[in-house]
């Protein structure tokens, strides 16, 4: 069997570990959509016409520039998460972790 020189060699190696680079990045790629895709959406769009945003002068002034985005694109949930007032007792957040609580804040 011949012998490789090294030119050949340099150019195997350099051919490896670009296709190993390459794997990583698209296999990192992947496993990071697949992360998100999985993970649970906080809600559900609201369906087109279900809320009507109260544009009271006197109701606006009590909301936040979110909320008003949430209310005029058709995502606010009035009650909070699940449409019930939001459970903040000091027993409850206890048990909660920290990315169920900020999507409770959402």
């Amino acid at each position: 069997m011949p012998r490789m020189n090294k030119t050949r060699t340099v150019a195997f190696a350099s051919t490896v570990a670009a296709a190993m680079l390459f794997g990583g990045v698209v296999g990192a790629t992947l496993l990071a959509n697949v992360s998100a895709a999985s993970s649970p959406s906080p809600s559900p769009a609201a369906s087109p016409g279900s809320f009507k945003s109260n544009e009271d002068p006197t109701h606006e002034k009590g909301e936040s520039a979110a909320q008003e985005t949430a209310e005029n694109n058709g995502t606010f949930r009035p009650g909070g998460p699940g449409g019930g007032p939001s459970n903040e007792t000091a027993a409850h957040e206890a048990t909660e972790s920290a990315s169920r609580e900020a999507g409770e804040k959402t």
